[in-house]
C-alpha cells in the first residue's frame, strides 16, 4: 500500500501547458477522482503518475519515494484503460496472468493469482473464454482482474466506464466501489461522469484547463463551491447562474434578479456586500418550491417528468437564460402556465466579480 504525493506538477507540450502546477496528497487506502470538462488536464496527470507521460517538472513520490525518472513498470501500480486493451486470441485467464508470466512468476503462482482475482471479480465460470464471447462489463472486470493479479501499491483507472452503457455503468460502479472495500488499495480515478466522481469518491478533485480548481470531499463541494466554475460543473442538473444586484446588506442579503421585478434573500459567509454592486447568484433547481404568494413568478417552457422528479425548465420575465427548477414527485402542470417558485436563503450562493464565493 502507498501514498501519491504531487508538488508542483507541471507538464508541457511545446509551447502548450496541459498541467499546471499541480500539487495534491493522496493517502494510503484513499480512492481519489480526478474530474473536469474534456481538455482539463486529468488523464495528462494520471498519465504521469504512471509513468507514461514525462513530467516537465515538479516531483512525484509514491510511497515516499521520488518517481520522476522510475520506469512504469518499477513503480508498483497497475492501470486500467477506457479500451479494455484486451488481447482477444488469449483467454480471460490468460488476458489476466500475462503480464505475470512476462516477469517470469511460476505457473502455479500465476494461475493462484489469476483464480484469486476471478474469486474477487466473480469471473470463475469465464475464465475460459475469450474477449469476443464477453459483454462490455465482463471485458471491464477482466481489464480490473489483469491489474488485480500484479498486486499493485496504486490502482489507476482512466475513464474506465464510459464505453459501457448506462445500467453497466451504474453495474460497474457498484463493482469497483465493492472491490475497493476489498482491496484496501489507494485508487486514483479520472472520469467525466460526475455520478460516477460523487458516488465512489473519499475526495474529489476539479481540475480546469491544467490547474486544480478545488478539491474535497463529494458533499462539500456541491454544497460549498469555491467558485462560479465549480459551482456551475459539479451538479446534474446543473446550477441556475443568474446576475443580481445587491439592494440591501445585513444578516441576509437582498439580492434582484430583475430591474423591476422581487427581490430574493441570501444568506452568504461574507456579510460584506455594497449596494448597487452587481454580483452572480447560483441556485440549486432543487432549492426552488412551487408557492402560493410571493417569489419568482415565472411560465413554463418545458416539463420533464421523470418519475420520481420532475425538471421544470421555465422563463422569469427580465431574465436573459431559462431557469431549472427540480421538484419533487410527478409535477402535473403544462408548458405555458405561470407559477410562483419561493428559494430556500440558505441554499442561494452568490459570486463575485472575480468567479470566486462570497
Amino acid at each position: 500500500m502507498a501514498s501519491v504525493e504531487l508538488r508542483n506538477i507541471c507538464k508541457s507540450f511545446g509551447k502548450v501547458e496541459a498541467v499546471s502546477d499541480v500539487s495534491l496528497s493522496v493517502a494510503d487506502r484513499e480512492l481519489v477522482v480526478f474530474v473536469g470538462p474534456s481538455g482539463c488536464g486529468k488523464s495528462t496527470l494520471l498519465r504521469m503518475i504512471a509513468g507514461l507521460e514525462e513530467i516537465t517538472s515538479g516531483v512525484l513520490s509514491i510511497g515516499g519515494k521520488t518517481m520522476n525518472k522510475v520506469p512504469a513498470a518499477d513503480r508498483g501500480i497497475a492501470m486500467v484503460f477506457q479500451s479494455y486493451a484486451l488481447y482477444p486470441h488469449m483467454t480471460v485467464a490468460e488476458n489476466m496472468g500475462f503480464a505475470l508470466r512476462m516477469i517470469g512468476i511460476g505457473k502455479a503462482e500465476v494461475e493462484a493469482k489469476v483464480r484469486a482475482a476471478a474469486a474477487v471479480l466473480r469471473l470463475e465460470g469465464l475464465l475460459d473464454r475469450k474477449p469476443r464471447q464477453l459483454s462490455g462489463g465482463q471485458r471491464q472486470r477482466v481489464a480490473i482482474g489483469r491489474a488485480i493479479t500484479r498486486s499493485p501499491d496504486v490502482f489507476l483507472f482512466d475513464e474506465p466506464l464510459s464505453n459501457l452503457d448506462a445500467d453497466l455503468r451504474a453495474q460497474m460502479r457498484v463493482e469497483i466501489a465493492r472491490l475497493r472495500d476489498e482491496l484496501k488499495t489507494t485508487m486514483i480515478y479520472v472520469t467525466h461522469d460526475q455520478v460516477e466522481a460523487m458516488t465512489l469518491a473519499d475526495r474529489i478533485v476539479i481540475l480546469n484547463n491544467g490547474r486544480v480548481e478545488q478539491e474535497g470531499r463529494p458533499l462539500a463541494l456541491y454544497e460549498k463551491p469555491a467558485n462560479r466554475f465549480v459551482a456551475g460543473f459539479l451538479g446534474q442538473p446543473k446550477m441556475n447562474l443568474l446576475r443580481a444586484a445587491v439592494v440591501a446588506a445585513g444578516a441576509g442579503v437582498e439580492l434582484r434578479l430583475t430591474a423591476d421585478g422581487p427581490s430574493i434573500v441570501a444568506r452568504p459567509r461574507d456579510p460584506g456586500f455594497v449596494p448597487g454592486t452587481t454580483v452572480e447568484v447560483g441556485i440549486r433547481p432543487d432549492a426552488f418550491t412551487l408557492v402560493d404568494s410571493g417569489g419568482l413568478d415565472a411560465r413554463v417552457i418545458l416539463v420533464e417528468r421523470l418519475g420520481g422528479s420532475s425538471l421544470v425548465h421555465a422563463r422569469v420575465e427580465g431574465l436573459a437564460n431559462s431557469i431549472t427548477v427540480e421538484l419533487s414527485g410527478t409535477y402535473q402542470g403544462l408548458a405555458n402556465t405561470s407559477i410562483r417558485l419561493g428559494i430556500d436563503a440558505e441554499r442561494v450562493h452568490v459570486f463575485g466579480e472575480d468567479g470566486h464565493r462570497i
